[in-house]
């Protein structure tokens, strides 16, 4: 394997690994990384902003600043490039919060209907079409994003345009999952389950709900009534939850009190709190390389997964972010089954149950 970075073609642009996954991966025999392409496995937590393929952004990039009229005046061009520039080299995060701030440009890229589009096929081609190996990185994906308002589009008509490109693929190939910012209003929240609740009505393809953005931000309490609205609706729910010792033990109660069917990371969970997750068989949606990215967790051999896989309870595998992480799908099971230190060591047995648990977890199965 190359020793600097590899290209793992998936589809006509290629994800670019690096850091802790290609560690691990180039550690790997032959047959084990065939085996690892082989499982069907579910990718749970993929922010559609976060996954773009480096390439596809710099197409969108090269279109935005040749355009006589941007469609965006929150940022300036300058800005644009170095933030490209940015996630093109690689970044160093030194802690979570850094992390926030790699998106205004990538908002900016995306803020029309047709740069969405584009985005959301190259991302969808990236996990879900076969490359040179006739493999795809997952089996099946829920792709979440938070709908946006822009000059170009309502966030109705956000998450109908990449709905038209999910459901260019098989049913259970696909779905999506309207995100919830916690730095949006009660109301802003509602307007949007009531968007992902209507389009499900219609027999379109949301599946669920997620709370994601700042781990700091919001009173999770003015929550309530969105998480109820969203249950009645038989959506999913999946709540990102205790990223950071930042939030409090009362917060991560309260969240836990809303009765998600999935938790994304849940990094800081007390005894009293993995009670509840386990009583009511929480899927864990883990996240390895951007929990060590983002410093997080210290290292693999202290990581949260260790105790849910001891314990036999259910989690999903996930990339979370691919473009700012350098990491792909095949990527994070390569962390699974690396001999330590740079993976879990995990036999060909346990790493086939956590694929398994991964398709087991998908709201489509609800």
């Amino acid at each position: 394997m190359n020793d600097t970075i590899c290209d793992h073609f998936i589809g006509m642009i290629p994800t670019v690994i690096a850091g802790p996954a290609l560690a691990a991966f180039d550690s790997l025999s032959l047959s084990q990384i065939t085996f690892l392409q082989s499982l069907p496995k579910a990718e749970l937590h993929a922010h559609l902003n976060g996954c773009i393929p480096i390439q596809a952004l710099q197409h969108l990039a090269k279109e935005y600043l040749s355009s006589s009229s941007s469609p965006s005046n929150l940022i300036s061009n300058d800005e644009i490039r170095s933030g490209v520039e940015k996630l093109s080299n690689g970044i160093t995060l030194d802690e979570i919060d850094d992390f926030f701030t790699l998106f205004p440009a990538i908002y900016a890229l995306t803020s029309t209907r047709s740069s969405l589009a584009y985005a959301a096929r190259a991302v969808l081609s990236d996990f879900l079409d076969s490359g040179d190996d006739d493999t795809a990185q997952c089996a099946y994906i829920e792709l979440r994003s938070t709908p946006r308002e822009t000059k170009d589009m309502s966030r109705e008509e956000y998450v109908y345009t990449i709905l038209e490109e999910v459901e260019r693929y098989p049913v259970e190939r696909a779905a999506v999952i309207v995100s919830l910012d916690r730095r949006m209003s009660v109301e802003v929240m509602c307007e949007c389950v009531d968007i992902a609740a209507k389009l499900k009505k219609q027999g379109r393809r949301v599946v669920g709900v997620d709370l994601c953005g700042d781990p700091r931000a919001g009173d999770v309490k003015m929550f309530e009534r969105v998480f109820e609205r969203a249950r009645s609706a038989g959506l999913g729910v999946t709540l990102h939850i205790a990223e950071t010792r930042h939030n409090s033990v009362e917060e991560t109660f309260t969240l836990l009190s809303y009765k998600p069917h999935r938790l994304g990371h849940a990094t800081f969970l007390n005894e009293e709190h993995q009670k509840i997750v386990h009583d009511n068989k929480m899927c864990i949606e883990i996240c390895l390389s951007s929990n060590l990215l983002c410093k997080t967790v210290p290292a693999l051999d202290a990581h949260h997964v260790r105790y849910y896989i001891h314990h036999g309870h259910p989690v999903a595998i996930c990339t979370d972010d691919t473009l700012p992480f350098r990491t792909s799908l095949l990527g994070e099971y390569a962390l699974l089954m690396a001999p330590p230190p740079l993976g879990l060591g995990l036999t060909e047995e346990e790493v086939g149950l956590i694929a398994e648990m991964s398709m087991a977890a998908r709201f489509n199965s609800m």
